[in-house]
């Protein structure tokens, strides 16, 4: 049977010029005019995708938010535990250290399109929460998950994506680990925002920072989650980068495996928080404690083994072709 994933001219009489035929090539004038529209097309898609997840993080008051600075104090403090587990997905990946340039833009696109999750959760929460408790759930697997979880993909996709320092398919972890801490960064501060929200100006400076502690801590404990979350997706978009032919399904299976863990989390969360308080007697952020580090550490191990079994295939394939550089001894000269 012939190659399916070539015309039959082409399979047929592969050394023939087929130029407009059955391939095709930028050649003349007008190839390079239509290369360079689609690449006109492509960017100024990407511009516009970013300026309106600018003009949402405006919107939602996220720059008011950042620059405040007890806020900012506290929302630099929540992220500290994400930060270091991004660090980690970073130091793992056993192929050259992603450039800092890259990691800074997908930060900041984790926290831009933010935004539309934001807008996304606020405007459709309310059609679940009419149903109650199982309403919720449903938003969670239905709006929260997805939601959240394609803009973190986005952000990786917009720019580090298309870069050519995105070159094997575990940068695509760092890079989702690193979308990740910039979404929970954003959603770090507004969570502690509205937290002191109610204080207003009668608290400033230290005395609002420790009333805000509460909060921060739980923040802190929430954010490595979303590290967790969209490495997992962005695992799969690196994998998805080097299958082209497969491309579209390989990114919906991640996009489907980390949805699915982030809406499992806040389903249980708060029911498993109180079972452990009950059972244990401990004090809530403790009981939150526990449940954080057995579920996002118990995906976070199944993360860990992903990592490491493409270190170890790397290291193999790496260590086979420096075996096969290596030049056979002449055996015969060993005899004389």
């Amino acid at each position: 049977m012939g190659n399916t994933d070539i015309d039959p001219i082409e399979d047929a009489d592969p050394e023939k010029d087929l130029y407009g035929i059955t391939s095709w090539e930028e050649r003349s004038v007008l190839d390079r005019l239509s290369v360079a529209l689609y690449w006109v097309a492509i960017r100024t898609g990407q511009a516009v995708i970013v300026v309106l997840a600018l003009g949402l993080f405006l919107a939602v008051g996220g720059a008011t938010i950042l620059l405040d600075p007890p806020i900012g104090l506290l929302t630099a403090i929540s992220i500290i535990p994400a930060l270091i587990l991004a660090g980690y997905v970073w130091h793992s990946d056993v192929t050259e250290n992603e450039p800092l340039s890259l990691l800074a833009i997908t930060f900041l696109l984790g926290v831009l399109t933010a935004g539309y999750a934001a807008i996304l959760n606020s405007v459709l929460q309310p059609y679940f929460s009419a149903l109650g408790a199982l309403g919720m759930v449903l938003f969670f697997y239905v709006v929260v998950g997805p939601v959240e979880e394609s803009v973190k993909v986005l952000a990786v996709r917009l720019y580090a994506y298309n870069d050519d320092r995105f070159a094997a398919v575990i940068d695509g972890a760092v890079y989702g680990a690193v979308a990740g801490l910039g979404f929970a960064t954003i959603e770090n501060a507004i969570y502690i925002s509205r937290a002191v929200g109610d204080i207003g100006g009668m608290v400033i400076g230290l005395g609002l920072i420790g009333i805000g502690s509460d909060i921060t801590a739980t923040r802190a404990l929430a954010g490595p989650g979303h590290v967790v979350y969209s490495a997992f997706a962005g695992y799969y978009l690196g994998l998805a980068k080097f299958n082209p032919e497969n491309r579209g399904p390989i990114i919906v299976k991640g996009l489907i495996i980390a949805a699915l863990i982030h809406a499992t989390y806040n389903a249980t969360v708060g029911i498993a928080s109180s079972l452990i308080q009950t059972v244990t007697g401990l004090p809530s952020i403790a009981a939150f404690f526990i449940y954080i580090l057995l579920y996002v550490g118990g995906f976070g191990y199944l993360l860990y083994r992903k990592i490491d079994r493409y270190r170890v295939a790397y290291r193999a394939a790496h260590t086979g072709r420096q075996s096969d550089s290596i030049e056979p001894i002449d055996t015969k000269q060993n005899d004389r």
